[in-house]
């Protein structure tokens, strides 16, 4: 497919996930937070039929070795809670999903959701957004949690120059599109409050290529 990517950046998702699931949970073992790393980070991009594939070759792997199943609770509940509120079923699989979107989130700075059309994407972001500063406005202490604001924007809507800023040909100066407008609007946010750049649109090399430099690890 694709999107599979199993470079440098695929295999420092592990290492980063890894870190985390070991700072989190110190008396586990090393082979089960290698298992839940590599699993957690690879699986959100896998297709259906792809996925049996990577848990066979997890087992090779690791032979003799569980592969245990995490409780999301307070997470999982919300989720479906505000999946209702949008009217949308909360079927385990568009839900796992969403999960899956949150646990990617914290190991990447650059997310990209890709699908068909009518395939739930945008009610992925929508319902964990909600989920996430719902759970914040009910106490939750976990630093995961916070109120989400979202700024969406269309990639296609708009030229070259709109988006990311140009400089006038008369006078020279330089003028801020709408990407550098909402990344400095997000950054003056001195709130702990999460703050989300949403490009809602189809992907061409002509916008995508111009975030390969922000979204890089570098």
């Amino acid at each position: 497919q694709d999107h599979y990517d199993f470079g440098m950046r695929a295999v420092k998702s592990v290492l980063v996930m890894a870190g985390q699931l070991k700072r989190a949970n110190p008396d586990i073992s090393e082979d089960i937070t290698l298992i839940r790393a590599l699993r957690d980070s690879n699986l959100p991009k896998f297709l259906y039929e792809d996925v049996p594939l990577f848990m066979a070759i997890i087992q090779d792997l690791f032979p003799g070795t569980s592969i245990p199943n995490v409780d999301y609770g307070r997470l999982q509940q919300a989720v479906e809670l505000e999946m209702r509120k949008l009217r949308v079923q909360p079927v385990p699989t568009h839900v796992s999903k969403i999960i899956q979107l949150f646990e990617t989130m914290l190991v990447r700075h650059g997310v990209m959701v890709v699908g068909l059309t009518l395939t739930g994407k945008t009610t992925c972001h929508e319902a964990l957004a909600a989920a996430l500063s719902q759970l914040k406005r009910d106490g939750e202490e976990s630093a995961q949690y916070e109120v989400v604001k979202r700024h969406t924007l269309n990639p296609k809507s708009v030229t070259m120059g709109e988006l990311y800023g140009e400089i006038n040909p008369v006078t020279q100066e330089w003028t801020d599109g709408l990407v550098p407008t909402l990344v400095r609007l997000a950054v003056h946010d001195e709130s702990d409050n999460f703050n989300w750049v949403i490009f809602d649109g189809p992907v061409d090399a002509l916008w995508i290529e111009n975030m390969n430099t922000v979204l890089d690890d570098n």
